[in-house]
């Protein structure tokens, strides 16, 4: 009876732990702190730097730049792969695709209008209406050059990210979760601008989850998720694309 005398005690032990008495067993361990040591700066930098070598992303977000409201939605990797969309107050909306070094888009009314820098009551080709739903195809030479938004390109999605992000003067608040994932929440004030980075608490991994910028005049949130999966594309159908050949010729018929 002695091994039922002392299973009687432990027990009794461990409902005082729960009664907040005293601790029992492992229930109370709290898992180490990755950047124990650290301060939020160096936090910040070591979450960039492992950021960047992420070799593919999907990244949400929305923000304000000169009054106009744009929001994207991006699956991208490093070898020129991506899908996704984007949409700006005014100046429409678009889906694009990226594959083998090409980049496809197709946009409504608005946004070709606004992409071309025309005026829809303007004379002119109307390349909404020419397009009409289907993708134009921009070769890789154009999908890479300077003018490029670079919408496919996750190196300068990053190297962007880290130039725009904030790493001096932060501190470093209470943890937090963004989307099922611990995080560490470091947070900086620059003027009127207030940045709030969120790291995931992981030593191997602490890639940038997510990053909320108020104030200022510019202020939006950006969210980074689904590291290094794979990124499965495929081109539309040939008969639902349009390069910019066909398209000029088209133009030229008008």
């Amino acid at each position: 009876m002695r091994a039922n005398r002392k299973l009687w005690a432990t027990a009794t032990v461990c409902l005082a732990v729960v009664m907040g008495v005293t601790g029992c067993g492992k229930g109370d361990d709290k898992p180490a702190d990755p950047f124990a040591g650290l301060s939020a700066d160096a936090i910040a930098k070591k979450a960039l730097e492992t950021t960047k070598g992420a070799t593919s992303v999907h990244m949400t977000g929305s923000g304000t730049e000169d009054g106009k409201e744009t929001s994207v939605d991006v699956t991208v990797d490093g070898k020129g792969s991506c899908k996704g969309s984007m949409a700006t107050t005014g100046e429409g909306k678009a889906e694009m695709v990226g594959t083998g070094g090409d980049l496809y888009i197709k946009g409504d009314d608005a946004f070709w209008t606004e992409s071309t820098g025309g005026d829809a009551s303007a004379e002119g080709p109307d390349f909404g209406k020419l397009l009409q739903g289907r993708w134009m195809k921009s070769p890789a030479e154009a999908a890479g050059s300077e003018d490029s938004d670079n919408f496919c390109d996750l190196k300068t999605i990053f190297a962007d990210m880290e130039k725009e992000t904030k790493t001096t003067g932060l501190t470093r608040g209470d943890d937090a979760d963004v989307d099922g994932t611990a995080a560490v929440v470091l947070t900086g004030k620059e003027g009127a601008e207030s940045t709030t980075l969120y790291v995931a608490r992981d030593s191997a991994k602490p890639y940038v989850l997510r990053v909320v910028t108020t104030g200022g005049d510019e202020p939006g949130t950006v969210t980074l998720k689904d590291y290094d999966k794979p990124v499965t594309v495929e081109a539309p159908p040939a008969d639902q694309v349009m390069d910019m050949e066909q398209l000029m010729k088209e133009a030229l018929k008008g």
